[in-house]
């Protein structure tokens, strides 16, 4: 955690009383300029200038930018960012013809430690704050607005377990639905299957979507390729996704990164449209090719064969997307953020070629 409270850290109770010499219109003033406006202190031209230059000293930014890269298409944009103390995070900012989506990070690393993303490699440095998570979102706004856009949606599917940090994470939810103004529905947070937390997100009042990074279809194979499997296995996981599906009344999504020989037979398509047909709700199936990381050793399932594994799932009555990789060439795709931090080689076996 950080020791120095950043502008996005502080509740507008809080705020307040920072400024209690102040007029209360102040704060409103204030609030409504970060995070309606998007704006930076110094760029509050309705504030006194003394008053500026005191929040830009007392409240600075938590997210300094080390490197801002974007893609060959120039549809994908990934922001490597320093935190107070030295962690690094990165943030992807992902533009499509009819909407705008960031996905931000909740942890600088990860303790979950799947073998086949990067930031699982690189190991778990420290929880995010409320401002560290807020901040990425007004970052990818700003740009966003820069290139005559609209931000759309907030994913949650970057660095980090959220639902290892879930306070935090819902307190930044609140606030960027509230005061923001991003609806509900417009914002995913994925988990690799903590059974805690997703009885937590259960609870919360705010119909937010949840993505469940599935990845394998019996226990056996999950304990290998997703190890918090061995602590909540998945009789347990589809229990809580039910209660989720029951309380929510909206469908979840499964994530699942095809790889080679791993978890592509047609008895895995077959376990997979088991698992979705047993929940109250039909779940959808997001395929995502494996992109490539530089600590594990597996191929990623070439596409014909991907496109194949979609259609089998299809057979069985389970609708399934595959969803297209954006920024591999600048490793800013689904399980390449390591925010440049070297990561340990890995490999998982691969699975008789069998169809059984």
């Amino acid at each position: 955690m950080t020791a120095t409270r950043t502008r996005y850290d502080l509740t507008r109770a809080e705020l307040g009383e920072m400024l209690g010499g102040e007029p209360r219109f102040r704060v409103d003033q204030i609030w409504k300029g970060l995070y309606e406006q998007l704006s930076e202190p110094s760029e509050l031209t309705t504030l006194p200038k003394a008053l500026r230059a005191r929040l830009e000293a007392e409240l600075p930014s938590a997210l300094t930018t080390v490197v801002e890269r974007i893609n060959d298409d120039g549809d994908t944009v990934k922001y490597l960012f320093e935190l107070a103390g030295g962690s690094r995070i990165e943030t992807v900012l992902m533009l499509y013809p009819d909407r705008v989506t960031v996905c931000v990070s909740s942890q600088a690393g990860c303790a979950m430690g799947c073998g086949f993303c990067a930031t699982g490699q690189a190991g778990f440095t420290r929880q995010l704050t409320v401002g560290e998570i807020i901040e990425q979102v007004v970052r990818a706004s700003r740009k966003a607005r820069e290139l005559n856009r609209r931000l759309a949606n907030v994913v949650f599917m970057g660095m980090g377990e959220p639902l290892a940090n879930e306070p935090t994470v819902w307190a930044a939810i609140e606030r960027i639905n509230n005061d923001i103004g991003l609806g509900a529905r417009h914002i995913t947070v994925s988990t690799v299957g903590l059974v805690p937390g997703i009885k937590r997100v259960t609870e919360w009042p705010m119909q937010v979507n949840l993505a469940v990074s599935l990845h394998a279809a019996n226990d056996t194979l999950r304990d290998d390729m997703v190890p918090i499997n061995r602590r909540y296995p998945l009789d347990a996981l589809m229990d809580a996704c039910a209660d989720y599906l029951e309380a929510k009344g909206r469908r979840l999504s499964f994530e699942w990164a095809l790889i080679d020989g791993v978890n592509d037979r047609d008895s895995d398509a077959r376990e997979l449209a088991a698992l979705c047909r047993s929940l109250p709700l039909a779940a959808h199936v997001n395929i995502i090719p494996l992109n490539p990381t530089p600590g594990y050793l597996t191929r990623g399932t070439p596409i014909s064969r991907v496109h194949k594994f979609r259609d089998r799932l299809e057979e069985l009555g389970v609708n399934a997307t595959v969803r297209r990789n954006r920024g591999t060439d600048i490793d800013a795709a689904c399980g390449q953020l390591a925010a440049g931090q070297p990561v340990q080689p890995v490999s998982l076996g691969r699975r008789p070629s069998t169809s059984d």
